[in-house]
């Protein structure tokens, strides 16, 4: 099959963000599918610009094109709306020029870019498969960003039309699955969020990370992703106020995102001497910085709707074989309980967190079998390149 994939914001493996389509991609490029993606030329995580291209790139036999989006994708969100609107453009355009497509596969958020898949498969008289990555417009409600009444509906409008008009919908968590289907979803496959255990060595101790941003010695919880609105950075910066009393321990923030300058200057006012802010690394490289770690923080908002996800991170830190501090309540709470692979701490809740980083670097053996389990059950239930083969039916029996 000839596989057009629409993605904002897809990341490369040599590139920092989520990798979830690029890795999939490759697995089905490796099954002999042929899969072109239209990608921004501006980085969704840092909001750094990629130059757009005369002939698409090709990474692990995927071709990924570079489409035109306007830059100031992290100002505001009028300005966030603009970069969304300038993609569904140019997306269109340049997919308009892929030929003899026989599937386009549209990915949410950001949802405006479902429409630029679903009207080139109707172009192109090719099945639209329309994956739900998030509960857009649900979750811009729930933190705030999205207010006005008339927006509200006119986005659960597109929400609706898209899910009707999908000949699948795809989603990466079975906590979406009631939701779609209550918009008018028709068929719903579940594809979950997983991670590639090759990439990760639990064994490694990750001593030239730590040596390269000067963290020898000492217990590391580290938090890798994105450094936004929904993930309540402040309450980890406050559980780092709780722990002075014990300089051993470090909190690492590795990543980027539109909160970043503001929580790096609120750390600085705190005085935290044992909050490390790094920089965002390319996927291909985040196995040397988890295995640098003792344990790692998951943590979203305190916000309902937030139950229904299955966070990416939290996969990467079970395949790298490290317990997770997961803050976080609902369904991927309960896949860390069943593999029992960390600690639960209620979200919103600095001093849980404070505890549970003491407890972990207090108690090193029961971290170690914690890690050790949380790397099987992704070995077993959520290997991305397992759930890469299922997707190729799927796409099969379109």
């Amino acid at each position: 099959m000839y596989i057009l994939l629409v993605h904002q914001a897809f990341a490369a493996l040599d590139e920092p963000g989520g990798t979830r389509h690029a890795e999939l991609a490759r697995c089905l490029a490796q099954r002999g599918h042929r899969v072109t993606v239209i990608a921004s030329q501006v980085s969704y995580l840092t909001g750094s610009s990629h130059p757009t291209e005369h002939s698409p790139e090709e990474e692990s036999g995927v071709l990924i094109h570079h489409a035109y989006t306007y830059s100031g994708l992290h100002k505001s969100f009028v300005h966030r709306v603009f970069s969304f609107f300038s993609f569904m453009l140019s997306s269109f355009i340049t997919g308009f020029r892929v030929k003899n497509v026989d599937l386009v596969w549209g990915t949410s958020p950001p949802i405006f870019q479902g429409v630029t898949a679903w009207a080139l498969a109707r172009f192109k008289r090719a099945p639209f498969l329309f994956e739900v990555r998030d509960l857009w417009p649900a979750f811009a409600v729930g933190v705030g960003v999205l207010r006005n009444p008339l927006l509200i509906r006119l986005s659960e409008w597109l929400e609706k039309f898209l899910y009707h008009r999908a000949d699948l919908v795809m989603v990466n968590s079975p906590g979406f699955i009631e939701h779609v289907q209550r918009g008018g979803a028709r068929r719903v496959e579940l594809v979950p969020n997983g991670a590639d255990p090759r990439m990760f060595d639990p064994l490694a101790d990750g001593g030239d990370f730590r040596k390269a941003h000067g963290l020898q010695g000492g217990f590391i919880a580290l938090y890798a992703g994105a450094h936004g609105l929904s993930n309540d950075l402040g309450v980890v910066l406050a559980a780092a106020n709780l722990l002075r009393d014990r300089p051993e321990i470090s909190i690492v923030l590795l990543g980027d995102g539109k909160d970043k300058p503001a929580l790096q200057v609120q750390a600085a006012e705190m005085g935290l001497e044992n909050v490390n802010f790094i920089p965002p690394i390319a996927k291909a490289s985040m196995g040397a910085a988890l295995a640098a770690a003792n344990a790692c923080i998951a943590i979203l908002k305190p916000i309902p709707l937030y139950a229904t996800v299955y966070p990416n991170k939290v996969f990467d830190y079970m395949a790298a074989g490290r317990p997770v501090l997961l803050a976080i309540e609902g369904v991927i709470r309960q896949v860390v309980a069943d593999a029992r692979a960390g600690i639960f701490i209620p979200p919103g809740n600095p001093q849980a967190l404070a505890d549970a980083i003491r407890w972990l670097a207090d108690h090193p053996q029961e971290s170690l079998e914690m890690g050790q389990r949380g790397r099987k059950v992704v070995e077993e239930e959520f290997d991305r390149a397992m759930w890469a083969e299922r997707l190729a039916l799927i796409f099969e029996s379109l």
